[in-house]
């Protein structure tokens, strides 16, 4: 990310996380949060508070270097349950 000129820090408490959570929404100029999905499954309850009560900036899910944890078709699964299509 950073050759891609994407600032970060690498966080692996839920502390650690808590605090740059704090300096990210009280940061006016930044937009999006590149968060990789082992916090969304270690800590869903920091992650969905700060998606739920937050208009910006736009939290977005990655993979980490081992791989992602969904399911190979999960888009198709996705799409099938919001609109009741299968695909």
């Amino acid at each position: 990310m950073r050759l891609a000129g994407v600032e970060g820090v690498v966080v692996h408490e839920k502390q650690e996380l808590q605090r740059e959570l704090d300096k990210v929404l009280a940061d006016k100029e930044i937009g999006i949060v590149l968060l990789t999905e082992k916090f969304g499954v270690e800590f869903p309850d920091i992650i969905n508070h700060v998606k739920m009560n937050q208009k910006l900036p736009l939290f977005v899910e990655i993979p980490d270097r081992h791989g992602t944890g969904r399911k190979p078709d999960f888009i198709t699964s996705y799409v099938n349950e919001s609109i009741g299509l299968k695909l």
